[in-house]
């Protein structure tokens, strides 16, 4: 199968770093360009070392990037940036294939929502498809194989590491503000609260938090159910739901944040049953930057350009 080319437009943050390493190892992949304003002119290699190339960060606008005609854009750009560079694809390679990972499409029907181990069922060949968000995936991925026993909204309190809060200064990246705190913010209606509402079709309840490490979250989801269930039967519904799924692991113990970070999967357990079994309580990890964004844009680009969802996926980095 023939190599594609592919552009990424906002790589100074976290999560182009981690995209562009995924890229630089993808045997059926080359990194085409590089836009970053903050650091147009400067070497990619000497910020991603993994990444052995020529090519310099650009400054390019919509119009310069679109006309590069890559076979797929990465949009690695803050919520509400992503409408001008798609507008110049449409305009001027309709053909291109674009990725976004900021919440810009995630409600919008025309766009394919890309959560392979959720969706990839509705994949049809679409050439638009929004990356979900960090919490958005550990939320679903929690709640998903308990959907049709719930008995109200669940409610999901998640603590995430500040690199969620990208690299434009802020109290939530502050790391002398988050020293020994816990910082609570967005508790109604946040963004991912109305994403997994969305996708799941019941309404969630979500409480997010930042903590002092940089990377990884820990969510823990209470959910009512319908009828009584054990312990047992549970669990076995969760790892039956994830069976064959390489990125996704069910665990008998609580996962740890610490044991995710840096790592491409996610872990679901510590599954809890409260007395008369209708109250269930479970935690799931994973790396926000990583199954929360970056390696799921890059199962995503290998769904759609037919290459293995693994391709360039470490094995040995998946899961602890």
């Amino acid at each position: 199968m023939s190599s594609k080319t592919i552009g990424i437009v906002g790589a100074r943050g976290h999560t182009g770093v981690e995209l562009i390493k995924l890229i630089a190892a993808h045997p059926q992949l080359q990194l085409a360009f590089v836009s970053s304003r903050e650091l147009a002119g400067q070497a990619v290699a000497e910020h991603v070392p993994a990444y052995a190339g020529q090519l310099r960060y650009e400054n390019l606008s919509p119009q310069e990037m679109a006309a590069r005609h890559a076979d797929a854009v990465v949009l690695a750009l803050p919520n509400g940036k992503a409408a001008d560079w798609v507008a110049a694809v449409d305009q001027q390679h309709r053909q291109t294939l674009i990725v976004d990972l900021s919440a810009d499409y995630r409600f919008n029907d025309d766009w394919y929502y890309g959560l392979p181990e959720l969706t990839r069922a509705g994949y049809a060949g679409q050439t638009r498809i929004s990356n979900p968000g960090c919490y958005a995936t550990a939320m679903q991925l929690a709640i998903h194989p308990l959907l049709k026993h719930l008995a109200g909204p669940p409610q999901c309190f998640g603590v995430s590491g500040y690199s969620g809060a990208g690299t434009t200064p802020s109290d939530k990246n502050n790391t002398e503000l988050l020293r020994d705190n816990l910082m609570p913010y967005a508790l109604t209606d946040h963004m991912h609260e109305r994403e997994v509402s969305r996708q799941l079709h019941v309404p969630v309840e979500f409480m997010p938090h930042v903590a002092p490490h940089f990377r990884g979250i820990s969510l823990t989801a209470n959910l009512w159910l319908d009828r009584e269930m054990k312990l047992d039967d549970i669990r076995a519904l969760y790892r039956a739901a994830y069976a064959g799924e390489p990125l996704l692991q069910v665990v008998d113990d609580a996962p740890w944040v610490s044991r995710i970070a840096g790592r491409h999967g996610a872990q679901i357990g510590g599954f809890n049953v409260a007395p008369g079994g209708r109250r269930v309580v479970l935690v799931a990890t994973l790396d926000n930057l990583l199954k929360g964004a970056a390696t799921q844009a890059m199962q995503n680009l290998n769904l759609a350009f037919g290459f293995d969802e693994l391709a360039s996926i470490p094995s040995t980095e998946i899961l602890p």
